[in-house]
């Protein structure tokens, strides 16, 4: 009995001296597929709240927006990237899921995206209109990028679905597969819902010689008053090389989530190290330069996570 007692004893001793207890708070991110800026954003952004906050157990995991605001809003993750467009369409229950997604809280706006859509530079392809009976890769299902994509092609009178049925083929894959099928011929375009400059793009332009559909004005117009979440982009001319002038087009703004259920002081300290760290960021992806505090809260069309809104307080954000 005595020997019993001990080993209850020391058991208990080494659980409560394990790195995860049952006063952790887990932290599980998804962020986005590899060749994108997301999953190595992702990943320094727990690095850094793993070290700074005390108790909380952190991981990143690949994900797309689209998937992403399901997992948070599931609780199969507690922190995310997505879309403005996405999450609100989530939120709200006009997603092609068409249930709301309640658990989804705001904790802020980054940088902007751009809609995307290369194409060989000698293709005979002018206009999104001319993809209806081409080989695309628009993305994985569950990504935004392919949300966007879909979406677009119905101001064109077509959708995926008639793609396959006219004669083309549509392939959900990922951006290094899709460069890997341009590079090779295999697919007529590639559009993916990212920042400006991509490194994808930028390793197709090199390889294969790239240009990039525009959204033209009509439609660009009726698209952002009819879709909120999305807005007005372009992709300059010296984002890449050899570009003949600027591409109007469509985008959206990243942004990070939460869900409802994470504690009010581990959000704001997740808050306050994703600003306070901004050069950590800086180093990782260049394009986070454009992620300013000031802008915290221009893409916040749900509600805001309390531990987010107390940070912003305490700087004058709130309106």
């Amino acid at each position: 009995m005595a020997r019993f007692l001990a080993s209850i004893l020391l058991l208990g001793a080494v659980v409560a001296s394990s790195p995860a207890t049952a006063a952790d708070t887990f932290l599980r991110m998804v962020s986005g597929p590899a060749g994108g800026n997301w999953y190595p954003l992702g990943a320094k952004l727990m690095e850094i709240v793993g070290t700074n906050l005390d108790r909380v157990v952190t991981s990143n995991a690949p994900g797309g927006g689209g998937a992403n605001v399901q997992d948070v809003n599931r609780g199969d993750a507690e922190i995310g990237f997505s879309y403005g467009h996405t999450v609100y369409r989530a939120f709200t229950g006009v997603d092609r899921s068409g249930k709301e997604h309640p658990n989804l809280r705001f904790v802020a706006t980054l940088y902007p995206a751009a809609l995307q859509t290369a194409v060989p530079a000698d293709s005979d392809i002018e206009s999104y209109a001319d993809l209806r009976d081409r080989n695309i890769s628009p993305g994985k299902a569950r990504w935004s990028g392919f949300e966007a994509m879909e979406l677009l092609l119905s101001y064109y009178g077509f959708g995926v679905d008639d793609v396959r049925e006219s004669g083309g083929t549509v392939h959900h894959v990922s951006y290094s597969d899709s460069v890997a099928l341009m590079r090779d011929g295999h697919i007529d375009a590639f559009s993916g819902l990212t920042s400006v400059p991509q490194a994808s793009f930028i390793d197709l332009n090199f390889s294969v010689g790239i240009r990039f559909l525009p959204v033209e004005e009509d439609i660009r117009t009726r698209f952002l008053a009819e879709n909120p979440g999305y807005v007005e982009s372009v992709i300059p001319q010296d984002a890449y090389e050899d570009l003949p002038g600027d591409v109007p087009t469509v985008g959206a703004t990243t942004v990070l989530i939460v869900h409802k259920d994470v504690p009010d002081d581990v959000v704001y300290g997740v808050t306050r190290l994703l600003w306070e760290r901004h050069g950590d960021f800086v180093a990782v992806s260049p394009t986070w330069r454009k992620s300013r505090r000031e802008d915290a809260l221009q893409a916040a069309i749900i509600p805001l996570h309390p531990g987010a809104e107390r940070y912003y307080a305490e700087h004058g954000l709130l309106p």
